[in-house]
């Protein structure tokens, strides 16, 4: 079983399988360029099994409204962290909790959740999570007290933490390897959509008439999503194989933690996803607000441009990994240098930004999102189709880790310089400088993984050539 994470696959890159590629390992880049086949059954024979188009795009047009739905409950704190200020009378480091408390428990469940998906299937997940997520969410709307809104946020973590990964296990049951890393990009982009209910109707109607009726809308919309994961999703087309047994399942968690492109997705993901957690789900909001003086409006459109940003170019990202695979890395460096252009942006001058230096701000930490995704297809490339919920899981994990880290410690430097609750933007500046350090950790995971991936695959005879050997490669076949 190969764990190399950059796929040895012939590309323009430059690199190629060796003929000792023997037909008994899984490979699941050997896919007929044609016909619909089960991608995440396809064993290394290249059997396949067609599946209708229709049928297809309805079972992940279902998952991906669960998902939307999610992605409103998880980021619906971020534009209500000054009114739970106001409702439960906390401080910003008690205020921090409540996303903490709730991502964390998201984070923690990641490979749990990815091996009960790889025994029981995404329905039965996506099933749970969505009535899960509604439950929490109903206790936000009744709740008065900080602890029992603690508790709602943990719910609305733990059905949210079931939700992605199985949303992307439809993608690879239902389409063909080559669309999985475009269909991946895609399930994260229309996702966003859900920051984008949460950003702008679930902010006015919060700010128009309160608390509970807009937490009472969330609830509502939660119930949508149960309906959807019930009637419009089935775990994969008829005739293709079922989850591994439970012992199966579990055993297959050591394997994984094993490969070493496993963590290449871990580290990719953390150092794409991250940045973006901390902004749009705690204190992109209070930091616009309170730091640099835009208005509640203003803040919100701020946060639902991430979303615009990952429809533009997530799919771009996608496609490049699809075309590319062995230079998916290189994407998911590029980005994080932007990303940390970003924070530059804002965190380096001691003055409030004008509007178009905090766009470009919002625009360049937003590439982390799409390209966080990269992270799963990493996961996903270095194991088999029975352990991809667990390894899935385990790289989704990465951006939320640390993510929860930035959140609670950006608090408590808030707390620290100023007890009163009337932040400053000096204040925003210390605290959000803490995102230097998770950025600069994920940063080597990415090279050290890397590094051991592609050590493993040149012990299979392949071959990663440097970019500039590529490069020339690819300019001598376009004069030929």
């Amino acid at each position: 079983m190969s764990s190399a994470g950059e796929v040895p696959a012939s590309d323009s890159s430059g690199c190629t399988s060796s003929p000792g590629d023997g037909a008994d390992r899984w490979v699941p880049w050997r896919v007929p360029r044609r016909g619909w086949v089960v991608a995440g059954s396809v064993p290394a024979a290249g059997a396949s099994s067609s599946v209708g188009r229709g049928r297809a795009w309805l079972v992940w047009s279902a998952g991906l409204l669960v998902y939307v739905v999610a992605v409103a409950h998880r980021s619906s704190f971020g534009v209500a962290g000054l009114a739970a200020q106001s409702r439960f009378g906390v401080v910003a480091t008690v205020l921090s909790l409540f996303v903490v408390s709730q991502l964390s428990v998201y984070a923690a469940a990641q490979v749990p959740v990815g091996i009960a998906l790889d025994r029981f299937g995404p329905r039965a997940l996506l099933i749970t999570g969505a009535v899960t997520m509604a439950v929490g969410q109903l206790g936000m709307t009744l709740s008065h007290e900080v602890s029992t809104a603690l508790a709602a946020r943990v719910l609305i973590g733990a059905g949210d933490a079931m939700i992605f990964v199985s949303a992307v296990r439809l993608v690879a049951a239902w389409f063909p390897r080559r669309l999985v890393p475009l269909l991946t990009q895609l399930t994260g982009i229309v996702g966003q959509v859900g920051q984008i209910v949460s950003a702008i109707p679930f902010a006015f109607l919060l700010h128009r008439y309160g608390w509970e009726p807009a937490f009472g809308a969330l609830a509502g919309l939660g119930g949508v999503g149960v309906v959807a994961a019930v009637l419009g999703v089935r775990d994969r087309p008829a005739g293709t194989s079922a989850p591994v047994s439970r012992s199966g399942a579990a055993a297959g968690l050591v394997p994984t933690l094993r490969a070493h492109g496993t963590w290449l997705g871990f580290w990719s993901h953390m150092l794409g996803g991250f940045s973006i957690n901390v902004f749009g789900l705690m204190w992109g909001y209070p930091f616009l607000v309170q730091g640099q003086g835009l208005t509640p409006t203003q803040a919100s459109s701020m946060l639902a441009l991430n979303v615009l940003v990952a429809i533009v170019f997530g799919p771009l990202i996608g496609e490049f990994t699809a075309r590319h695979p062995l230079r998916r890395s290189w994407a998911v460096l590029v980005v994080a240098g932007g990303v940390a252009a970003g924070w530059l942006l804002v965190l380096v001058p001691s003055t409030p930004r004008p509007l178009p230096v905090l766009i470009a701000f919002v625009v360049l930490i937003s590439l982390g999102g799409p390209a966080s995704v990269i992270g799963l297809d990493f996961a996903a490339t270095s194991n088999p189709p029975e352990r991809l919920g667990s390894a899935q899981g385990l790289a989704n994990a990465g951006g939320f880790i640390a993510g929860v880290l930035v959140m609670l410690g950006v608090g408590m430097v808030l707390d620290a310089r100023n007890p009163a609750g009337r932040y400053t933007l000096t204040d925003y500046r210390a605290g959000l400088t803490l995102v230097a350090l998770p950025w600069a950790v994920s940063l080597v995971g990415v090279l050290v993984t890397r590094t051991r991936t592609r050590a493993e695959m040149a012990q299979r005879g392949v071959v990663v050539p440097p970019v500039r050997v590529a490069w020339a490669r690819w300019r001598g076949s376009r004069r030929g």
